[in-house]
């Protein structure tokens, strides 16, 4: 047996007594224990010689580095401390994200540490109770990690933090002398891991708030910090689910551990104020939003160690904001299906139709037909064999994306949520829809026509143009050469850039005809949601708007001539209230419905 073979044997015979550290209960799949480097990699460990993945509850160990480092003989402590992460901190995606997102605020200009802060604090809290309750040799792991002559500020405090946990001497675990400020920093440390242990998201921004200095001091992380830094691939393959809402603790003032009494032990009032109602620099305002912007929603999730596009960050963003809001799309019944049953047979009259007369059972009441009076005719009934069903109309859905419009990759953009609430709810409901986004000439993007594809449509409804305001008349044109086999409802979302519907096409046809014969061939009624400084339906009031108004209210009384629904919000996120009513205005289940 090779050297690294016996060495993987060793770390694998190590594992169920690093499970037991935690508790003789705790299940996980077995570690991955990595024979080079380069087998790590592939697992998506780099940079460090031991990982977590939170997504498939995993272990992975590169034991290349970790002969590098000569570790080789603290197996159950770096099995343990991995295991700490899946049953103490972080535990699972989810929190790990929320960790980030109570981290973030403390640590502006530095946004870009927070994943090693948040890896830093919770290796705190796991070495810290391995050492004291499970009597693991934390401690000896730091002594075996590379030194440095002038090593980072915060690798400084970090170690002096662990010295004060653990009751050692000063300088045991880097000799390195530490000034008064890092002295009494470390000290503030050790004792908000031990206030915060069995709360520790709760304490996470302080900790955060206690590190900014040191990180804004040093230009560089020191490499033992890279080295521990376990969880910078953590998510895996894996998605945190409600990161779009913000938290009530993201919202609460973020406290400086001196100035926490919780930590202190004193609870002092400066000029008329506890000490724990000042916030410090980077704090979330207790009025902040009860969901995130898109923006920040993607930085939390790269933190993660989610590497997406902004584009496919915010596919996820809408949906999972969309779906608190879903409600049935608009359905009409089906017509009930029947065949034909025999009931019974009447006299056939003369003038009846010659083709209703039942000749066997004539002749056989009497071999001589006299009509009228030995003639007969077969009576039929109905009978169902298929039960009534709903029949989902299909949506036609056209969203301007404008320079009037934010770009929904980066800033909320209601327009864009308003059509993830209708599209989701449509195919939930078994409809087609077809998707298309809109902006100046030849700046529009649809989706293949009529589909069940969920990511095909948020895919469309998430991009942007931001360019002119041109509505593409020639696709209302090709959609509905034809009446459709299938009812579908056109919806429009837009403001005053609504004028261009009735824009000649390429082709020189009128606008106007196109859309009439759109609302006709369609079958299901057309509905235009637009944001307007004016009431859509105000009369007489193009008279007293600015030029480049008139023509959007002219565009909109002919549109409520044609026979389109106007719904006008007042704001963008009116928007979304439209789509959650739209189907139970338009289309209750039974089939009774409220003016829009």
């Amino acid at each position: 047996m090779s050297a690294r073979a016996e060495l993987q044997a060793r770390w694998q015979s190590a594992w169920a007594g690093a499970l037991a550290s935690w508790s003789r209960y705790t299940r996980l799949r077995p570690p991955l224990l990595c024979g080079t480097t380069a087998a790590a990699a592939a697992e998506g460990l780099s940079g460090s010689f031991a990982m977590i993945r939170l997504d498939d509850q995993r272990v992975v160990i590169d034991l290349e580095q970790v002969e590098k480092l000569g570790l080789q003989d603290y197996a159950p402590e770096i099995l343990a401390h991995e295991i700490g992460h899946h049953i103490l901190a972080p535990a699972t995606l989810t929190d790990q994200a929320r960790l980030i997102a109570r981290m973030r605020p403390a640590l502006p200009t530095r946004e870009r540490d927070t994943a090693l802060v948040a890896n830093l604090y919770t290796d705190l809290l796991i070495n810290d109770r391995l050492q004291r309750s499970a009597q693991l040799r934390m401690a000896d792991i730091f002594l075996r990690l590379p030194r440095e002559p002038q090593p980072a500020r915060l690798w400084l405090l970090y170690q002096r933090i662990y010295e004060f946990l653990w009751q050692l001497p000063k300088g045991t675990l880097n000799a390195v002398a530490v000034d008064d400020a890092t002295e009494g920093d470390a000290w503030l440390g050790a004792r908000l891991v031990r206030s915060y242990a069995r709360d520790w998201l709760e304490g996470a921004g302080s900790f955060a708030a206690l590190c900014l200095p040191y990180l804004i001091d040093d230009e560089a992380t020191t490499p033992p910090l890279r080295a521990l830094h376990d969880t910078a691939a953590a998510a895996g393959e894996g998605w945190p689910g409600g990161l779009v809402q913000v938290d009530a603790g993201e919202r609460a003032p973020i406290i400086h551990p001196a100035r926490d009494p919780r930590i202190t032990g004193e609870d002092t009032v400066e000029d008329g104020l506890p000490v724990d109602a000042e916030p410090a620099q980077g704090a979330a305002p207790a009025g902040a939003g009860q969901c995130r912007e898109p923006f920040e929603y993607g930085e939390i999730l790269r933190a993660c160690g989610i590497n997406l596009s902004d584009h496919d960050i915010a596919i996820r963003y809408y949906r999972e904001r969309a779906l608190p809001n879903l409600v049935r799309f608009p359905a009409r019944p089906q017509e009930q299906q029947t065949d034909p049953v025999p009931e019974g047979l009447e006299v056939w009259q003369p003038g009846d139709a010659l083709d209703q007369i039942d000749w066997l059972h004539s002749l056989l009441q009497s071999p001589t037909l006299i009509p009228g009076q030995t003639t007969v005719r077969r009576l039929w009934g109905t009978e169902s064999h298929i039960p009534p069903t709903r029949h989902a109309v299909d949506l036609d859905l056209y969203v301007d994306c404008s320079g009037s419009m934010p770009n929904p990759q980066y800033q909320t953009s209601y327009t864009t949520l308003a059509g993830a609430i209708l599209c989701l709810s449509a195919l939930r409901a078994g409809a087609r829809v077809q998707v298309t986004l809109w902006s100046g000439k030849r700046e529009f993007t649809s989706t293949p026509g009529f589909v069940r594809d969920e990511q095909a449509a948020l895919a469309v409804l998430t991009g942007y143009f931001g360019g002119g305001t041109a509505f593409p008349v020639h696709l209302l044109r090709e959609t509905y050469k034809q009446p459709r086999p299938r009812p579908a409802h056109l919806v429009v979302l837009s403001d005053d850039g609504i004028s261009t519907l009735y824009d000649r096409d390429e082709l020189g046809n009128d606008g106007y005809d196109v859309a009439a014969r759109a609302l006709q061939n369609a079958g299901g009624g057309g509905t235009l949601v637009l944001n307007l400084p004016w009431k859509a339906d105000q009369q007489g009031a193009a008279g007293n708007l600015p030029g480049y108004w008139r023509d959007g209210h002219d565009a909109v009384t002919r549109a409520a001539a044609q026979g389109w629904t106007i719904y006008h919000v007042s704001d963008w996120q009116g928007m979304v209230d439209f789509a959650r009513r739209f189907s139970r205005a338009h289309y209750s289940p039974a089939g009774v419905a409220d003016a829009v």
